[in-house]
C-alpha cells in the first residue's frame, strides 16, 4: 500500500520475499530505481538512463513480470511483490551467473543484470524459448560490448539449467588458465548478478553527493554567474566555480586547452562546458540546485563547419591560437604524378562519415575521498560556501583518494594534482572497472571536478552523470570528409592513391590530432600503393569535441579506399575480391607510411578464407582492413606490470591498463599463469597508482601486448624465486616488476624512401569481411575474419568481435549523433540509432593464428580492427545489390537500413 501526504509517501511492498515500508520525500522526479537502490541498497539494477527507460540496466521482475524499474513511480509499486537477483534463490543465481561466464554472455557487466533479470522472467513463462524468442525479448536492451549472441547463448543455457540439464565440464586445460584456453572471466559472476560495483554503486561514511551545471550556449561569453537560489536549498553546502581553482584550470592528454570550468569573462566553446558544481546531502537536490545557478551570457555565433572553420575570418575557437587549424599531418612516398600518367583507370571522389556516440551503458560517475595522513580521516570542512575562492593555505598533509573509471590512471593522477595546485603524490587513483568505454572515457570527465569539490568541502563526494550530460560531454568519433583520387592499371593493380582528410575536432584537442594522424597513416588501406600523397588535417569547431573511438580513424579512410576499390574494379572488369587479391599487402612489402611489414601475418590466409563465401552469394560486399597495434608514430609503448606476493596462496597483479569489458584482467591472469606455471586461482588483478606501473592510456589495441609482455617478464623473476628453492610463504612481500618497451617507431613521413623505410607502428592487425545482403536488400549475414596473431581466449575472443561486428553494423546503417548548430540533437539514447538484439544479422567468425614474434604468444591486439572493414563491406553488397554508390555514412536510406528502421514498410513493399 502507499499513503500519500503533501511532504512524503510511505510505500509498502515486498521486495525480495521480504515486507518493507519506506518513508520517501514527496518529490515528482523519484522513481522505484531510485528507492531500490537510494533508500534499500540493492544496487544490482543499474541506472544507464534513468528516466528514459531505453537501455534495460534497471530490469526487476514485478509480480514476476520485466518492468523497467527507471520509469515507474514509487506509488505503482505499492503492494507489488519486487524481485532483484539479489532476491533470487541460490540454485538460480548460480544457474544464470554460471551460464553467462560460461558462454561470455558478460563482458563489462553493467548491462548484464538487467539481461540476466529479463532472462529468468523469460524463463519462468517459458521453459524452452528459441533463440528467436530469445532475441525478442531482448528487445528492451541495450548492450554495445557484446552484439548480443553470446547473451543469447547465455539466456539458452540457463534455460536448459533450469530444465534439469547439465552445464558442460569445463576442460582439463580451460581449469589450467593457460593462454589459448577458455579460462572464466575475472570477477564473471560478480558482474553477471550485479554483485560487483561499479562507482554509482559505492557509498563511504559521510558521504556528499556532486552535480554540474554546463552551459546553455555552444559559443557566449559568461557575463555573470549567481548561486545564490541554489544555495538557499536546505543541504547545499558548496557552489563550485573556476574561482575555485587553485592550480592549472586547463586539463587535456596532449594540449592542455579544456577548462575545467568555464568562469566569467571566458566563452564557452562547446555545450558541454561546465560552468558550476554543486554539493549536496543527496544527488537528486545536488541536481536541482544546479539548475537554480543564474548564468548571464553574450551569445556568440557558434564555427560549425570545419571548411568554414579555416577561413581566414573565421572566429578562433581557441582564441589565443592563430587558427582553428589543430594539426595537419602529411605523407608522400614515391612519384604521385607518374603513378596517374600510368593509370589506365581514376576515379576521383568524395566520401563523409558522421559523428558517433560510444553509448557505454555506464555514464561517467567518480568518488573521491579526502584523506588527513596525520588522522587517518577525512579533515574537517573548510572554504566559504558560496563559491569564491577559499584563500585557505594548503596543508601537506591533506590528499586524496580517487576511484576512477577513466582509461587511464595515471594520466587522472597528474591532471587531478595539476588541478589542485599539488604534488601527484598526494592524489591516489584506483580503476573501479568501468561499464564500458570504447575511448569514450580516456579524456577527463568529471573527475577533476569532483576531486577540487572534495577538496573544498572536506569530505567524500560522489559524481555521477545523467544521460544527457554524458552526452555533451565526452568526445565523440569524428565526422571526416574525404577527398581521394586513386589510379590503377588495365590489370587492376593500383598505381597512386591521392587523398585530402578533413576531420571536425569540435571544441577540444582531446586526441584528435593522433586520429586525423592515424586516418591519413591508414588512407590506402592494407593494400600496395607505390605512390601515397595525403594531407590530413584535425579542425577546431564549436561542435562536440571528438576523440577516440574504437578504430581511431582507420575505420572513416577504410570506408571510403574500399568503396574506390570495388568502383574501380568494375572498370577493370574484375569483381571485388579479385581486386582485393591482386593488390594485398605480402611481407616484406611496405604499408602506406612506408613501414616495410618484415613479420609474419595472414590478410591474404583471412582474404581467401572468405572467398567462396562471397563468390557464392549474389549480393555480397567485402573489405580488407588494417589497424596499427600500439600508438607508435615516434611515441614510446610501454608495458609495465608488477607481481606482489601477498600471502602463500595470493598474488596481486597490478597494471596500469584499464579492464574495461574487453576482458584483460583475464588475460593478465593467463598471461601470469604461463609465466610462473602457477594456478590461475592465486592470482588476483587490479590497477591503481600505488606503484609507478604508468603504461599511458588503454587505447590503440595496445594493452594486452602490452601488458603480456610486462607481465611476462614480472613472472620470469618470481620463478626464478621460486625455481632456486624459495616458496611463496616465504616470498610474501616480495614485488617482481616487469617492463617492455618499444621506443623504435618512427614520425608519420619519416624516412618513407629510405632503404628498410620507417617503422611507424609496433604491428597491425589484419581483417577481410564479407556481408550479405537476401533478395530484399536485408543485411542477412557478415563473415570476419581476423589475423589475430594468437587465440588467448577463444570465448573472450568471439565476444570481443561481435561486439565489433555489432558497432561497425551500426555505424554503417543507423547511428548518427546529429549537432545542429553545435547543439547535439539527441536527447535519448534511442536517437542514437544503436541496434538491438533483434536487428542483428547472422554472425560467423574466422580466426588466423599468424603469430607476430614481438607480441605475447604471438597475440596482436584486435579491439579495433574488428570494425574497420565492416561499413565498406556492407557498402559493397549494397553496390552489388542496387548500383547505388553511397558516399556517406550512415547508409540509412538503403534496403539494409530501411530493413532494420521501417521493417514493416520493407515487408509491404513500400521502402524501396
Amino acid at each position: 500500500m502507499a499513503t500519500v501526504t503533501e511532504n512524503s509517501l510511505t510505500l509498502a511492498c515486498q521486495v525480495n520475499g521480504a515486507d518493507v515500508e519506506v518513508q520517501l520525500p514527496a518529490d515528482d522526479e523519484l522513481t522505484l530505481l531510485d528507492v531500490l537502490r537510494d533508500y534499500l541498497g540493492i544496487t544490482s539494477p543499474k541506472n544507464g538512463c534513468q528516466p528514459q527507460a531505453q537501455c534495460g540496466c534497471c530490469t526487476i521482475l514485478m509480480d514476476d513480470k520485466p518492468v523497467l524499474s527507471c520509469a515507474i513511480k514509487p506509488v505503482k509499486a505499492a503492494g507489488k511483490s519486487i524481485t532483484t537477483l539479489e532476491g533470487l534463490d541460490e540454485q538460480h543465481r548460480q544457474q544464470i551467473a554460471d551460464s553467462f561466464v560460461q558462454c561470455g554472455g558478460v563482458q563489462c557487466g553493467f548491462c548484464i543484470p538487467g539481461m540476466a533479470m529479463r532472462g529468468v522472467g523469460l524463463c519462468d513463462k517459458n521453459p524452452e524459448p528459441s533463440r528467436e524468442e530469445i532475441a525478442t525479448a531482448l528487445k528492451p536492451h541495450l548492450c554495445r560490448c557484446t552484439g548480443y549472441t553470446q547473451i543469447v547463448d547465455s539466456i539458452e543455457q540457463y534455460a536448459k539449467l533450469r530444465r534439469g540439464e547439465k552445464l558442460p565440464e569445463p576442460t582439463a586445460a580451460d581449469l589450467s588458465g593457460k593462454v589459448g584456453t577458455n579460462l572464466p572471466r575475472f570477477t564473471g559472476h560478480d558482474a553477471v548478478l550485479g554483485d560487483r560495483k561499479f562507482i554509482d554503486d559505492m557509498t563511504v561514511p559521510d558521504m556528499l553527493y556532486g552535480a554540474v551545471r554546463l552551459t546553455d550556449h555552444p559559443r557566449a561569453k559568461i557575463l555573470s554567474i549567481d548561486a545564490s537560489r541554489a544555495l538557499d536549498l536546505a543541504g547545499v553546502h558548496r557552489v563550485v566555480t573556476a574561482a575555485d581553482v587553485p592550480g592549472d584550470p586547463l586539463v587535456g592528454l596532449i594540449a592542455k586547452d579544456w577548462p575545467v570550468f568555464v568562469g566569467i569573462g571566458d566563452v564557452t566553446r562547446c555545450t558541454g562546458d561546465v560552468i558550476a558544481g554543486v554539493v549536496a546531502e543527496n544527488q537528486r537536490l545536488a541536481r536541482r540546485a544546479a539548475e537554480l545557478i543564474d548564468i548571464e551570457y553574450e551569445v556568440l555565433e557558434p564555427v560549425t563547419s570545419p571548411r568554414a572553420a579555416l577561413e581566414p575570418d573565421a572566429p578562433r575557437v581557441h582564441p589565443h591560437l592563430e587558427s582553428n587549424l589543430l594539426s595537419k599531418s602529411s605523407l608522400k612516398r614515391g612519384d604521385i604524378e607518374e603513378g596517374f600518367r600510368n593509370s589506365a583507370f581514376i576515379i576521383e571522389d568524395s566520401y563523409v562519415t558522421q559523428r558517433i556516440e560510444h553509448l557505454f551503458l555506464e555514464p561517467e560517475a567518480c568518488l573521491v575521498i579526502p584523506t588527513d595522513e596525520r588522522a587517518g580521516r577525512s579533515p574537517a570542512p573548510t572554504g566559504s560556501p558560496n563559491g569564491a575562492p577559499t584563500g585557505v593555505e594548503d596543508d601537506p598533509a591533506r590528499s586524496l583518494f580517487v576511484y576512477t573509471q577513466g582509461q587511464g590512471v595515471f594520466d587522472d593522477q597528474r591532471q587531478i594534482s595539476s588541478v589542485l595546485g599539488i604534488d601527484p603524490s598526494r592524489v591516489q587513483v584506483e580503476l573501479v572497472s568501468n561499464g564500458g568505454a570504447f575511448g569514450g572515457k580516456e579524456d577527463m570527465s568529471i573527475q577533476a571536478q569532483t576531486a577540487l569539490m572534495a577538496w573544498l568541502v572536506g569530505r567524500p563526494v560522489k559524481l555521477t552523470l545523467t544521460r544527457p550530460e554524458s552526452f555533451r560531454i565526452h568526445p565523440k568519433r569524428h565526422p571526416i570528409e574525404l577527398d581521394y583520387k586513386v589510379g590503377c592499371d588495365s590489370e587492376g593493380h593500383i598505381t597512386a592513391v591521392q587523398a585530402r582528410i578533413i576531420g571536425d575536432k569540435g571544441a577540444y584537442a582531446s586526441v584528435g590530432a593522433k586520429v586525423l594522424e592515424r586516418a591519413g597513416g591508414h588512407c590506402t588501406g592494407p593494400y600496395r600503393v607505390p605512390a601515397v600523397d595525403m594531407e590530413s588535417l584535425a579542425v577546431y569547431t564549436n561542435n562536440p569535441p571528438c576523440g577516440a573511438m574504437r578504430g581511431f580513424g582507420a575505420n572513416q579512410a577504410a570506408f571510403a579506399i574500399e568503396g574506390l576499390l570495388d568502383r574501380l574494379a568494375e572498370k577493370v572488369g574484375i569483381d571485388a575480391y579479385d581486386m582485393r587479391d591482386r593488390n594485398i599487402l605480402e611481407p616484406g612489402e611496405a604499408f602506406a607510411t612506408g613501414q616495410i611489414l618484415d613479420k609474419p601475418f595472414g590478410l591474404r590466409k583471412t582474404l581467401e578464407a572468405v572467398r567462396e563465401i562471397y563468390k557464392s552469394a549474389p549480393y555480397a560486399g567485402i573489405a580488407c582492413g588494417i589497424k596499427n597495434v600500439g600508438i607508435g608514430n615516434g611515441m614510446p609503448d610501454i608495458g609495465r606490470a608488477a607481481l606482489t606476493v601477498e600471502d602463500e596462496g595470493t598474488i596481486h597483479i597490478r597494471t596500469g591498463f584499464t579492464e574495461m569489458g574487453q576482458g584483460l584482467f583475464t588475460l593478465c591472469i593467463q598471461f601470469a599463469v604461463e609465466a610462473t606455471g602457477l594456478p590461475p586461482e592465486y592470482f588476483t588483478v587490479s590497477t591503481d597508482t600505488t606503484l609507478q606501473l604508468d603504461c599511458g592510456q588503454t587505447t590503440a589495441s595496445r594493452a594486452t601486448v602490452l601488458a603480456g609482455n610486462s607481465i611476462a617478464a614480472a613472472g620470469e623473476m618470481l620463478k626464478n624465486a621460486l625455481d632456486g628453492g624459495k616458496t611463496l610463504s616465504q616470498l610474501v612481500g616480495q614485488v617482481y616488476q616487469g617492463e617492455w618497451v618499444c621506443d623504435y617507431t618512427s614520425k608519420l613521413g619519416y624516412h618513407v624512401d629510405k632503404p628498410g623505410g620507417p617503422k611507424t607502428h609496433l604491428t597491425y592487425g589484419f581483417a577481410t569481411q564479407v556481408a550479405i545482403l537476401d533478395e530484399n536488400g536485408r543485411l542477412a549475414k557478415m563473415v570476419a575474419a581476423h589475423d589475430v596473431g594468437r587465440v588467448l581466449n577463444p570465448v573472450q575472443l568471439e565476444g570481443q568481435m561481435y561486439g565489433s561486428l555489432h558497432m561497425g553494423i551500426g555505424y554503417a546503417l543507423t547511428e548518427d549523433f546529429q549537432s545542429d548548430g553545435g547543439v547535439i540533437q539527441a536527447k535519448k539514447m534511442n536517437d542514437c540509432g544503436v541496434l538491438r538484439s533483434h536487428q542483428m544479422p547472422e554472425m560467423e567468425l574466422i580466426f588466423v593464428e599468424e603469430p607476430d614474434p614481438e607480441c605475447p604468444f604471438g597475440a596482436r591486439g584486435v579491439g579495433e580492427i574488428g570494425l574497420v572493414p565492416t561499413a565498406p563491406a556492407i557498402a559493397g553488397a549494397l553496390y552489388k545489390y542496387d548500383g547505388v554508390v553511397r558516399r556517406s555514412l550512415p547508409m540509412s536510406d538503403s534496403p539494409a537500413a530501411l530493413a532494420i528502421t521501417k521493417p514493416q514498410a520493407m515487408r509491404n513493399g513500400r521502402a524501396k
